[in-house]
């Protein structure tokens, strides 16, 4: 903002216009004293109206900055430092409870202090006991359901390091509910289904601790900004398997059928990340160099488990390398739970999965699950080794591991893959961007859980990959590396990433941190390319966010056009409100392409034509910008312009393409009709594609065409080894019209586990009236787990709901209890979706209501609420 300077006038009193002046002065005077009584009052009134509004907001500013302090999330002040935590466990299935003994070595932190306050979430306590330089007493306390107040015998320094021992029960099950939309639940841990009673569900326990419900089953200092060595013994049935952090160092035989197991983490770290699992589990063994590998999974899906997991040895050396720290911790379990409250949890050296990673050899065939293996694997060095010291700084942890899903695809399946996964992380920030804007580090939420959302996930890997960028690969490599070491087994916030960045580049990163980590928003870009003249095409940006709550950003913008196939760039510095580069070429140019490797994190606008569409995808080098171009020209539905380029589509190098192209095929099938060849091109690749999701695809678009006509395909690739390529064909032949297919040839596979098999054989009996399934459609439902549940559901309750003979009250009663008692909130709304169905029956709709009144997730509720209200209206 400019300031307009003090100008000085120099007043020379000539006799007229000291005359003039004075008449002026007079005239005015005289005037004041004509105002009536009226306008006294009407003056005193607006003056008075005026004070009213300003003490109004002042007062309006004052609540805003008090409530600011209010709000404020300070990292958790350090009174005690817990140096070392000795656990001997075991556990009452019948009642659900942890049995305890619990031995604590503490020193207070800096300040002298004589009260201990210990997180030990509904407890039932015994005697405690202080030791102290040999001395052995009980000592008093206090216990208010969360807080453990312990007296100590006298004052201690920070020189002084005692022990607290306690027996105690913890009830983990009391309380609960609550969460996150990354974790579902606040149990800390958890029994599943713990006296054996649901058919093909194995019984386990598992723990959770993100974000503070480790003290749900052990007494301590439940803050990510305390770390601490551990000893946790486990006390089982000799015939289970227990997993936990660090090493296995004894196994003693306890008689009886029972045994204990002593896991030993001689390597300090947060109390969030203390964890265990326990149950029948079949091990596969691996290795990265003499860091050994366990992949635990339940028995009969250890085959499956060695092909899901098997690039976890080749991801650790890749990490190690890029980073340049080595995996830093004595060895790497992952473990595959059911009913799991997130999708996984990276407790150090012991990742739990959900149960969607298990599957048998066959399934593992088209597993996807890569992205959340190098995910939680990252997290031992970006969670683990080093930590956020306060969950405002959330994006150290999580940020970093989305990243590295990038990372790992950029290596591994190259860089469009990598950038369409990038992609797909910032439309999920995006989309969470239109209801809500915070600051990334943010120090003002109602609840840690509040943080875990696409802020920390998804835009702060965006903001990693952009900071990559600009520094360049091997400064910011060289940083990571620098970060790491300095605070190795230590707490972190955002400032230290900067200034390790800082240290290793010799640049001020202020500008870039303030704009993208401690502020709200994004860039919103309007850009104009004025082409009249195409040796000197100019370029115009305006930056649309709202400056009122938003940065004005400074970035890079590189500008490409390709000559001859050759590809050129230039980069400009976009940092103003609104300004105009030129770009000038010895040869005239026909497209500009802005970003066209998709590395910025903003939303951008800019007209473009659909043959200039057309042309970015015949032109560009980056799957990614082709990806975007044949997208768009899809949504627009430029007929012209994508039949003149689904050839080329279809023989795209990078899958995705391909697979797009297929699905746009599925709306157009009369250019299949006019185009024989491109029938048979589509045919092919359902033969013979090296992508199975792509020949899934192709067999889809058959299905859509002229599915009669390729009974011979779908009834060969029905038996693939893909499930991918044998649902598609299978569905192929559901959707046949000519009566080719009896019921005979789909009870072949109506014996199959796989929910994509399980899907076609239901459609099947729903469209063509097989009755007598009723029993059938009971079992999947009710064997079935995951997402493959949550699709079924729907096909499900079509059946029941058709055919209410069949078994409609028991249809209801499973429905019903997915919806009260399923741990995963996907579950339960696809089971509210399946019963909505039998709306129109009132019994049913009162049992509804009385299961929606216990629901605890927010948007659940708000999603029964509308469509109850709606029924309530309709009946």
């Amino acid at each position: 903002m400019k300031y307009l300077p003090v100008i000085k006038l120099e007043v020379k009193w000539y006799p007229i216009l000291g005359y003039l002046v004075f008449w002026a002065l007079f005239t005015i005077s005289c005037k004041s004293k004509q105002f009536s009584e009226a306008d006294k009052v009407q003056v005193q009134q607006e003056d008075m109206l005026k004070e009213g509004a300003a003490k109004e907001n002042l007062r309006n500013l004052e609540l805003e900055k008090e409530q600011a302090i209010e709000s404020y999330r300070p990292s958790a002040k350090k009174d005690f430092d817990i140096l070392h935590t000795d656990l001997d466990l075991s556990f009452d299935y019948q009642n659900q409870v942890v049995i305890g003994t619990a031995e604590l070595t503490i020193k207070p932190f800096f300040y002298p202090s004589k009260e201990l306050v210990l997180d030990a979430q509904d407890f039932e306590l015994e005697e405690i006991f202080y030791q102290h330089r040999g001395n052995l007493v009980s000592v008093p306390y206090d216990y208010e359901v969360e807080k453990l107040h312990i007296h100590l015998p006298t004052e201690l320094s920070r020189s002084d390091t005692f022990q607290i021992s306690l027996q105690y029960k913890a009830f983990p099950e009391r309380n609960t509910g609550g969460g996150s939309e990354a974790i579902t639940d606040t149990k800390g841990l958890y029994f599943i289904d713990p006296l054996d009673t649901v058919p093909d569900k194995p019984t386990m326990i598992w723990t959770q601790g993100e974000t503070a419900h480790n003290s749900k089953w052990f007494p301590t200092i439940d803050s990510p900004n305390e770390k601490f060595t551990q000893l946790i013994k486990l006390t089982v049935a000799d015939t289970l398997v227990t997993i936990g952090n660090g090493e296995l160092i004894k196994q003693e035989d306890l008689g009886g059928g029972l045994r204990k197991d002593y896991w030993e983490m001689k390597l300090p770290h947060s109390a969030y990340l203390a964890a265990f699992a326990i149950g029948d589990f079949g091990k596969v063994e691996a290795a990265w160099k003499e860091i050994p590998l366990g992949y635990y999974v339940e028995k009969g899906y250890e085959k499956g488990a060695a092909k899901v997991f098997q690039h976890t040895p080749e991801m650790i050396g890749f990490f190690s390398e890029l980073i340049g720290v080595r995996y830093p911790w004595p060895k790497y379990d992952q473990i595959v739970v059911r009913d799991f409250v997130s999708g996984a949890m990276e407790n150090t050296t012991a990742s739990i999965f959900m149960e969607e990673l298990r599957m048998t050899e066959r399934e593992a065939i088209d597993s996807e699950m890569d992205y959340i293996i190098a995910h939680e694997l990252f997290h031992q060095w970006f969670g683990d080794y080093v930590t956020t010291e306060s969950w405002s700084n959330l994006t150290l942890n999580e940020g970093f591991a989305n990243y590295s899903e990038f990372l790992w695809n950029e290596y591994k399946y190259g860089k469009d893959e990598a950038k369409l996964k990038l992609i797909a992380e910032t439309e999920s920030y995006f989309l969470e961007a239109k209801t809500t804007q915070v600051d990334l580090i943010r120090f003002e939420y109602d609840n840690a859980e509040d943080m875990f959302d696409s802020h920390s996930y998804s835009k702060g890997g965006a903001i990693m990959h952009m900071l990559r960028e600009y520094l360049g690969a091997e400064a910011f490599y060289e940083g990571l590396k620098y970060y790491l070491t300095r605070h190795a087994f230590e707490n972190v916030e955002v400032h230290d990433l900067r200034m390790a960045f800082e240290e290793i580049s010799g640049q001020d990163l202020n500008w870039f941190f303030n704009q993208w980590f401690l502020a709200k928003g994004h860039p919103e870009l309007k850009f104009e390319v004025n082409y009249s003249d195409p040796s000197a095409i100019v370029i115009s940006v305006e930056q649309l966010q709202d400056l009122t709550k938003a940065p004005l950003y400074q970035l890079p913008l590189e500008v490409s056009w390709y000559e001859d196939n050759e590809r050129k760039s230039k980069e400009f510095i976009v940092n103003k409100a609104s300004q105009q580069f030129e770009l000038k070429n010895e040869l005239p140019i026909s497209l500009v392409l802005l970003d066209e490797e998709k590395n910025l994190l903003a939303e951008s606008t800019l007209a473009r034509s659909p043959e200039q569409m057309r042309e970015q995808f015949r032109v560009s080098q980056f799957g990614i910008a082709r990806y975007e171009a044949l997208d768009s020209l899809a949504s627009w539905e430029a007929v012209t312009e994508l039949e003149s380029i689904i050839d080329e589509a279809l023989e795209d190098e990078f899958w995705s393409i391909r697979e797009s192209a297929l699905s746009i095929l599925q709306g157009y099938p009369e250019w299949l009709s006019d185009t024989p060849e491109l029938a048979q091109k589509v045919a092919q690749m359902a033969e013979s594609d090296e992508r199975n999701s792509v020949r899934a695809g192709a067999l889809d678009v058959l299905s859509s065409f002229s599915p009669d006509s390729y009974y011979t395909t779908f009834l060969t690739l029905a038996e693939d080894s893909s499930y991918l390529v044998a649902s598609s064909a299978l569905m192929g032949l559901v959707s046949m019209e000519s009566g080719k297919v009896g019921l005979a040839e789909i009870e072949r596979f109506a014996s199959e586990r796989n929910f994509r098999m399980v899907i076609p054989v239901a459609d099947y009996y729903i469209t063509q009236t097989i009755l007598g399934k009723g029993d059938w459609f009971i079992e999947q439902a009710t064997r079935m787990s995951g997402e493959g549940l949550y699709y079924f559901l729907g096909y499900f309750s079509e059946y029941f709901i058709r055919y209410p003979e069949e078994g409609e009250s028991r249809a209801v009663d499973l429905l019903l209890d997915k919806m009260e008692n399923d741990t995963r909130s996907y579950i339960r709304l696809g089971a509210f979706q399946g019963l909505l169905g039998f709306g129109t029956n009132g019994e049913i709709l009162t049992r509804i209501n009385d299961v929606a009144v216990k629901e605890k997730d927010s948007e659940l509720i708000m999603y029964y609420k509308y469509f109850l209200e709606s029924s309530d209206e309709e009946n």
